[in-house]
């Protein structure tokens, strides 16, 4: 399993607004991706901090087909929304550690 990490500032005062692109607009792109598992959108508290999402992906080679082909579209999507240039991160997701989780997603 592979995760892929974006870090962002969102304008605020777009939070609402977002959200519903996100679920409108984002989220059934995403689904439509072999390999895509799920998302999981971190919110902080403070707003001046970063928002985290997570992506989870079966496989290494869904992922970066997604990047090539599909994450373009989606940054135009959500750059209006952004304080700040999305940061990219890849990792591998050690499953050994996360069994239930894991388990979870494949039901």
């Amino acid at each position: 399993m592979f995760a892929r990490i974006l870090e962002f500032t969102l304008q605020m005062e777009k939070k609402e607004e977002f959200v519903k692109v996100v679920k409108n607009q984002l989220l059934p792109l995403l689904k439509k991706q072999p390999g895509f598992l799920d998302i999981l959108p971190l919110v902080p508290e403070q707003k001046d901090e970063k928002i985290i999402a997570i992506s989870l992906w079966t496989e290494k080679r869904d992922l970066e087909r997604y990047e090539r082909n599909i994450y373009p579209e989606i940054q135009q999507i959500m750059k209006p929304f952004l304080l700040t240039p999305v940061e990219v991160k890849p990792y591998t997701v050690e499953t050994t550690l996360c069994e239930h989780f894991v388990h979870a997603l494949a039901a």
